[in-house]
């Protein structure tokens, strides 16, 4: 269950590509507010056998950071004590958003994997289109977002404008380097969760290779098709097996659930 949480977060940053034309950049939410809060079970399976192996967890509040409104969103996500024996996973993403413009202005990780242990911040400079780490200062593009970012940033994606197949690029920082990805939007469909039965909307990230993913169009992704653009459903394959994660309970939405049709 390596990465179990960084799994999570990657099925849904989608954040648009940040070039100066970019019709996204900047744009006003509608989509969600403080208070939200969501929890989603992670299941883990090899040979056609699901095991629930984790939770994760996502909340908004909005505070100040340096003398202006953010929103300061928190993602954790653990493995549960059965996992625990074999692997313990213990890690929080925490990103302060600029509640005008969406952009984030700090970005912090602290995660715990096994032995390995990681612990970082990131402050990004809109100004100079910089974002800073440990290591460094490094150049980035006008609207790129952070992993958590990400998340709220898509969210305000008006989908309506896309047709079956087109393609999507956005830009993401991470571990002091920028990847420029894209979705595949798949259209519209019913999708029936652990939790009950949506209207929803589905699409394809493009992954980066790494050691729980082979790269390419390996994952699909599942959001309510409704004003609140909130994930309800994400599958995909992994280095062995595979995962698929459900969104379990809510509270505090912008909007009605108008997506949900039944139990």
């Amino acid at each position: 269950m390596k990465h179990i949480f960084i799994i999570v977060l990657l099925f849904i940053s989608l954040r648009l590509n940040a070039g100066d034309d970019d019709d996204f950049c900047g744009v006003k939410n509608t989509a969600f507010q403080s208070g939200e809060n969501a929890i989603y079970h992670i299941y883990y399976t090899l040979a056609g056998v699901y095991v629930m192996g984790g939770e994760a967890s996502f909340n908004v509040t909005i505070e100040q950071l340096g003398g202006r409104p953010v929103y300061h969103v928190i993602g954790q996500g653990k493995t549960n004590s059965f996992f625990d024996g074999f692997f313990k996973v213990r890690d929080r993403y925490e990103s302060y958003i600029d509640t005008a413009s969406l952009q984030p202005l700090k970005f912090i990780r602290k995660i715990e994997e096994g032995k390995f242990k990681k612990s970082e911040t990131v402050k990004f400079n809109k100004d100079a289109n910089t974002a800073t780490s440990a290591n460094g200062t490094y150049k980035v593009s006008n609207c790129v977002q952070d992993v958590m970012s990400t998340v709220y940033y898509a969210r305000n994606i008006n989908f309506n404008k896309y047709k079956v197949n087109d393609k999507i690029p956005f830009d993401l920082f991470v571990d002091d380097e920028t990847y420029h990805l894209y979705i595949r939007y798949l259209g519209k469909e019913k999708v029936r969760t652990k939790f009950g039965k949506f209207n929803a909307i589905k699409f394809k990230p493009l992954l980066v290779k790494g050691s729980s993913f082979s790269g390419g169009e390996q994952m699909t992704v599942w959001i309510t098709d409704d004003a609140n653009h909130l994930p309800i459903r994400i599958e995909s394959g992994i280095s062995v097996g595979s995962i698929k994660v459900d969104m379990m309970n809510y509270r505090g939405l912008r909007h009605t659930m108008s997506a949900f049709i039944d139990f």
